[in-house]
C-alpha cells in the first residue's frame, strides 16, 4: 500500500495538463459564444441598415419626383410672365388711357344737341 500512496510526478504533470486543457476548453466555449453573438449582432445590424438605405433609396426618389415637378411648374411660371405686362409698361399705358379718355367724347347726337340748346338760347 505505501506504493500506492507514493508521489508519481507524472500523476502530477497529467493532472496538471489536464486542468490547463480544460481552462483552455472553457476559454475556447466563451470565445466561441462571443463570436456567435457577434456574429447575430452583426447580421441585425446588417439587416437594419438594409431597411434603413431602402427607406432612403425611396425618400430619395420620392424627392427626386418632387424636384422635377417643381422645375416643370417653375419653367411654365417663367414662360408665364413672359405674358405679363411690366410695372413701368402699365404705366405707360395707364397714362396713355387717361390722356385719352373716350369716356369724355362727345357722340355726334351729344354735339348735336349742345349746338341746338347753344342756338335756342
Amino acid at each position: 500500500m505505501a506504493d500506492e500512496q507514493q508521489y508519481n510526478p507524472s500523476d502530477a504533470l497529467l493532472a496538471e495538463v489536464s486542468i490547463k486543457l480544460r481552462d483552455i476548453e472553457e476559454k475556447q466555449n466563451i470565445i466561441k459564444d462571443r463570436v456567435l453573438l457577434i456574429g447575430e449582432n452583426l447580421i441585425a445590424e446588417k439587416e437594419d441598415s438594409d431597411s434603413q438605405i431602402t427607406e432612403l433609396k425611396s425618400s430619395i426618389a420620392g424627392l427626386n419626383d418632387e424636384i422635377k415637378r417643381v422645375k416643370l411648374a417653375l419653367e411654365r411660371i417663367i414662360d408665364d410672365s413672359n405674358n405679363y405686362v411690366r410695372k413701368n409698361e402699365f404705366q405707360v399705358l395707364q397714362r396713355q388711357f387717361e390722356m385719352f379718355q373716350p369716356l369724355e367724347l362727345a357722340r355726334m347726337k351729344d354735339v348735336e344737341s349742345m349746338i341746338n340748346k347753344a342756338l335756342k338760347k
